[in-house]
Formats: structure tokens, sequence, C-alpha cells
């Protein structure tokens, strides 16, 4: 009995002692353990598999997913860095810079600022390609001049009363349709994600007048086409107490993990700990630190149930993110299968 459950902890948990972790491997292959038939199995594999929603906001998400291998967790999460496209800043025509920003880092600055627009409305540009079209390109336009403040008081010291048009924000970036871009999208829709980002500086005299064209791109190209502030995943934590922990012990438990994971009752007049939510630890793994705790709790992460947190920059909703995701690597797997269909009949 005992090696049995020695396996089972092996094959689905990840356990943390004071000094390592054990059973990080993936080890359910066919053929591995005695008895257990660990071969692919579509109809068990649907059956374990779900997806359950946490949370969902305007611009974040944290969804689990359980019942795949690591392998395709980190698919996942590569592909919402790196290969789910948005439209992003990729030329800056630069016809009049007096600023103390130089053209290269305004050009840098401004192909970070995140654009409200759908990619999948857009084809991607044609490599060579000098001049854009309404079908793969977006046209901005910014154009801010400093000037002093004639009403400003004489005595005053403050840039904000004594200059007007100082700071130069993306709430002054104007969009310049293409074509009959102005027919397809309603006023209001193209524009940066946030209207207050400092793109730079000005003083009475200096100037910015620019023309910037976004393009179609992914993150694999260059990071200002992710679509994510943050795309990450961690195993479910699984606490588990060895024997009863009572009285002034309870508190101390209580204390060595993150807040709302022990909860402390009162049984029959005593201080009872108890594993409440063991899904908000952060596994700092304090109670090892105690030389009377960390005999009597096991720590370990679900080795087949991942937690995803995913943080969109506001240029689509998170939900759309993970489903254009999950279009990649479909795309990926169906790319895959013709290659062996066209090797087969080689």
């Amino acid at each position: 009995m005992a090696a049995a459950q020695a396996v089972e902890e092996m094959r689905t948990r990840v356990v943390l002692g004071e000094f390592g972790v054990r059973n990080v491997h993936t080890t359910d292959f066919p053929g591995n353990y005695s008895g257990y038939d660990d071969a692919w199995d579509q109809d068990r594999f649907e059956k374990n598999f779900r997806v359950d929603v946490v949370h969902l906001d305007e611009n974040s998400l944290e969804f689990d997913m359980v019942g795949i291998d690591a392998a395709i967790a980190n698919a996942f999460r590569r592909i919402l860095l790196a290969e789910v496209p948005t439209m992003a800043v990729e030329k800056v025509l630069v016809y009049n810079n007096t600023s103390i920003v130089q053209d290269e880092i305004l050009a840098h600055r401004l192909g970070l600022i995140p654009i409200h627009a759908d990619p999948r409305l857009f084809e991607y540009r044609n490599q060579g390609d000098e001049e854009g079209t309404e079908i793969d390109t977006l046209q901005f336009r910014l154009q801010v001049r400093c000037t002093r403040n004639p009403h400003a008081a004489k005595d005053s010291s403050d840039p904000n009363e004594l200059y007007v048009n100082h700071k130069v924000y993306t709430r002054h970036m104007t969009w310049v349709p293409l074509g009959n871009q102005a027919d397809l999208f309603p006023e209001g829709t193209i524009r940066p994600v946030h209207d207050d980002i400092l793109i730079a500086q000005l003083r009475p005299g200096q100037e910015i007048d620019l023309l910037m064209h976004c393009v179609k791109g992914i993150g694999k190209d260059h990071a200002k086409f992710s679509p994510v502030a943050t795309a990450s995943y961690r195993l479910l934590p699984d606490i588990t107490l060895l024997e009863p922990v009572e009285g002034d012990a309870a508190e101390e438990l209580r204390r060595c993990f993150s807040p709302g994971v022990i909860e402390v009752q009162e049984v029959q007049g005593k201080k009872v700990a108890r594993v409440a939510n063991p899904r908000l630890d952060t596994f700092s793994r304090e109670v090892f630190r105690n030389e009377k705790l960390k005999k009597v709790v096991r720590l370990a992460r679900v080795r087949d149930h991942y937690i995803f947190s995913v943080e969109s920059t506001g240029v689509l909703p998170p939900e759309v993110l993970v489903s254009e995701a999950i279009k990649v690597l479909m795309g990926k797997c169906q790319r895959f299968l013709d290659e062996l269909d066209a090797v087969q009949m080689d």
C-alpha cells in the first residue's frame, strides 16, 4: 500500500522539500510503471481535460487548465507572448523634432505605445513595400509645439502654469485614415490604448512634428507587437497537514503561509489549524524554518493543474487573446500533420 501511494505521488505531485524539489520530471509514459496504462487515449483525455475561468475583467484573465502536460501549457504561454499579432508603430517619418529626445529614442518610444486596433481586420504588409495601404497600415500624426502661457503669474515657477503643451502625451496622436478606413472604423475606435502615456517634454520654441505608420506583426519579430503585459502559469499548490496542529502552534503555522491559506478555527475550545485555500500560497517555504512545524506539513503542487494569468496590454480583451493563441496552436498542429502526409506520399 505504501509503495502504491509513493508511486501515485511520483506520478501526480511535485513535492517541495526543505532543500530541494522532487518529482519534477514527467514520468507517466507507457511502460514506466507496472500496473498503469499510460498510453495516450483520446476519450480519457477529453474526460479529464477542463478549463475553469476564475477571474475575468477588462484587461486580465485567470483560468485553470487541468489535464495537460507542461509542454502544452508552455506552448500556450509562448504563443501568447510571441505569436498572436497586433498593430504597432513600425515607421516614423520625422519632419521636425527640436526636443531633447533624439529621433531614434523618440521612434523607439512611439513603437512601444499599444494601439487599440483589431489586428484580425488587417493584413501583414509585404516585405519591401515602402508605402502602406488601407488593408495593412494605420497612420497617425503627432504635431505639438510648446509656447509660453501669456496668462501665467509672474512669480510662478510651475511648468504647468508657465507653458502650453510642454508635455506630449499619446492623446496628441491623431489618426489619419487611409483609403476607406474612415468608413470601416467608427471615430474613436482607432487610437492609442491609453491617452496619458508621456512621450516627451518640451520647452517654448521646441516642436515635434512626425507621421507614424503602424503595421501588423508578432512579438517574435519585436517585443512591441506582444499583445500581453504578462502571460504566466504556475502549478496548483497542494498543502497537506500530516497531523493536527493546535493551540499556539496553529497561529504560528498560519503566519508561515500567505494570508488566507491557513485558517485557525475554534473546535471544542481549542485553536485548530486547517488548510483553507492553498491556491493563494506563493510557496515561500517559510514553514521549513520552524523546527517543530516543518515535520507536520507536506508542500506539493498538482502536476497537471495549471493556473494561467494573462494580462492584456489593452489591444484586445484577454479572452480573445487566449482564443487566438488556441487558433495559432491548432494551425501549427495542422501544418505538422500536412508535413507528415507529404513525407508519407514521398
